[in-house]
């Protein structure tokens, strides 16, 4: 029997594990290209520079979902647009397991990232549902479970495509969604809606609350900055570790990923933590962390250790800045939670789709320096947002 939620009465505990479980199922479809991109690069004859278009792509893609697919979570039925999506992801993640040609991949990426957005329904339901004083630690959880599928999701992959090849990870993908499918038409609760018109009125309201809101669009955008120098560094992570003086396989660069449960771990801290310290000190933390990530990893760049160091801090840094800003925005316009939610997470990966693609650039012209460099111009843009903010 489904759940129907009532603002004044919260989330159950057991609704809220699994919403954070199928969030990391679902956005672990975006990561699992990072740790292979070596490795579909050589099998598809292309360059370096060629391959890192497929992350690129699929965070683009992942920016046009939020868009112009979240903003229907206040219109229509939600679980009718997680099935929907969720189907799509399953064709997609097939498509690119047989995909002849980099052209094939790239146009799945797209698909990919498009259909991958459905998390960012749950964490919007989940604030505007949770009693006030556990709505970030609740947001919290759920990043949690976001972490921890992108963390799943570069380690299995890295491991799945050194023993047994890049397209076997989309084939496993794709019954995995199917899977999601199943569980979602079980537990998904009954929700009313936050709007009622057209889609187009719907999108004219998110402009006018983009316009509105000075405050989302600023912590919008220190976060997506943030973002894209946190990506910066998965996107060239494989391309660095696979030559000298490393020559690691796909399985070592994605035990990499693990180092990132520090920041999975952090994440419910966080959350409890921004009543207590508030949004603008966490946000000096966590860019400070990841500014000295930067360092460690270009200062120990030919030691395991190093890389070891920066992604720790690096992962912990993301969470700090991410969720102080995430929770901010959302209680902004409670009652317009998933077009809050659209602004601030298209902005956040519109900024991860250009240090991406940045990254990508900087490593072709200047190797890891260039990417590093990247990495801390980013996250000095997204500092000095903060400094100049009069709130």
């Amino acid at each position: 029997m489904r759940i129907r939620l009532e603002e004044n009465k919260g989330i159950p505990a057991s609704l809220l594990w699994m919403l954070a479980i199928i969030s990391g199922v679902a956005v672990a479809n975006l990561y699992y290209n990072q740790p292979l991109l070596n490795r579909m690069g050589e099998d598809l004859h292309v360059s370096e520079f060629t391959a890192n278009l497929i992350p690129m792509v699929t965070q683009i893609g992942y920016a046009l979902g939020l868009l112009f697919i979240i903003p229907l979570g206040d219109l229509y039925k939600r679980r009718n647009i997680i099935v929907i999506n969720f189907s799509l992801l399953a064709c997609s993640m097939l498509a690119v397991a047989v995909a002849p040609d980099i052209r094939c991949i790239l146009a799945a990426s797209l698909v990919t990232g498009v259909c991958s957005v459905m998390p960012q329904i749950f964490i919007p339901m989940v604030s505007q549902f949770s009693l006030p004083q556990n709505k970030a630690r609740n947001v919290g959880m759920l990043v949690s479970g976001l972490l921890a599928g992108i963390l799943g999701s570069r380690v299995i992959s890295g491991i799945v495509g050194e023993y047994w090849g890049w397209r076997t990870m989309y084939y496993i993908a794709a019954l995995m969604m199917l899977v999601c499918i199943f569980v979602v038409l079980r537990i998904l609760p009954d929700m009313p809606s936050n709007f009622r018109g057209t889609y187009r009125g719907l999108m004219k309201s998110l402009l006018d609350l983009f316009r509105s809101q000075p405050t989302i669009r600023m912590v919008s955008a220190r976060s997506g900055l943030c973002f894209g120098s946190f990506l910066a560094l998965w996107a060239c992570l494989a391309f660095k570790l696979s030559g000298p003086p490393f020559y690691a396989g796909n399985n070592v660069i994605g035990m990499l990923g693990l180092c990132g449960v520090a920041g999975a771990l952090t994440a419910s801290f966080v959350g409890a933590s921004v009543r207590r310290l508030g949004v603008r000190p966490l946000n000096f933390i966590g860019c400070g962390l990841m500014i000295a990530a930067w360092a460690v990893m270009y200062i120990f760049q030919d030691t395991y250790t190093g890389f070891i160091a920066g992604i720790i801090l690096i992962d912990i840094g993301m969470q700090c800045v991410q969720i102080s800003n995430q929770t901010c925005a959302l209680s902004m316009a409670p009652q317009a939670s998933s077009r809050v939610n659209t602004i601030f997470m298209t902005t956040y990966f519109v900024g991860g789709a250009a240090g991406t693609f940045l990254a990508g650039t900087c490593w072709h012209a200047f190797g890891w320096a260039g990417v590093a460099g990247a990495g801390v111009c980013l996250t000095a843009c997204s500092l000095l947002i903060t400094c100049l903010a009069r709130h």
